[in-house]
This record gives C-alpha cells, structure tokens and sequence, in this order.
C-alpha cells in the first residue's frame, strides 16, 4: 500500500516566497476546499500590507512574532471526578499552541466584515505583534479561566 501524504511537519514542505515551514501550514490551515491558490494569494498580500505598515522590521519576523504572542501556555480542560466536572488547568503542548494561534487569528480575521481577506489578516496580524486585537482577546480569556480555576490544578492528570 502507497505511504498517504498528509501535510503533517515531516513531509510539509517550505513555502516558495519566505521559506518557512510556519507560513506552509499556516497557508494550509487558512486553505478552504482545497484552494491552496487562494489562500496563498490572500496570505501573500497581507504580508505586503503588513511590510507596508510595519517598515522596520522584516514581515515574516512580523508574522513569527504574532503567532508566538497569540500562543497560550495554560488552558482548561473539563475533568470528571466524582460527578463533578472541574475545570482543569493544564500545560499546553506546542503543537496545540501553535494550532490554537493559528484557528483564533483566522477566526478573529473571518469575524470582520467588510474589507477583503487580506486586509482584514493584515490587521490581525499586525494587532497580534502589537498584542492588541481579538486573537490576542481569545489567548487571554483562556489564560484567566486558568488562573481562575487554579485551586483545581491538583486533579490534573
């Protein structure tokens, strides 16, 4: 049987303008019905607003830094003891960081209206590397539900 080709880190390969593994996936998970096109036309000119907007510094390093701050250290997760559930703070793994970062920045750039695609990831992006914005909205809430149900971390498994 054929090994399946999947867009998994191993045999993803570097995106053809910035050469970076990160902008791949990003472009993949920004990808709707399978037009990788699309989604690499849109990405591409919100890196050139970005890099119109933000002159000093390189917009790949731009788009590096969004994703790390978006990224959350702590999250919840619902854990049955006893009839109860509480709500558990935990760790989270990089791989999950880095798709959470991913989901709440197309999310929170879907969720305005108005303006093409480019312009509005443009303006999500550039408020991630300001530390501003709703993905950034996003990484706090989950960050104080965590420190919230912190008296529950003992049931962390």
């Amino acid at each position: 049987m054929a090994k399946k080709f999947t867009a998994s880190s191993d045999v993803l390969r570097p995106d053809s303008k910035f050469n970076s593994k990160l902008v791949s996936k990003f472009i993949n998970c920004m990808m709707w019905g399978g037009k990788k096109s699309a989604a690499q036309d849109v990405f591409y000119s919100a890196m050139e607003i970005v890099a119109e907007k933000i002159k000093d510094v390189p917009p790949l390093e731009i788009f590096e830094t969004a994703i790390n701050n978006v990224k959350p250290a702590l999250e919840v997760r619902s854990k049955r003891v006893g009839g109860a559930s509480y709500q558990v703070p935990m760790q989270v793994n990089p791989k999950r960081q880095q798709s959470l970062a991913f989901r709440w920045i197309l999310a929170s750039a879907r969720g305005k209206k108005g303006k093409p695609m480019a312009q509005r990831l443009a303006a999500e992006l550039g408020d991630a590397y300001n530390r501003t914005g709703g993905a950034m909205t996003m990484r706090e809430n989950v960050h104080r539900m965590a420190e919230a149900n912190k008296a529950f971390a003992h049931f962390a498994w």
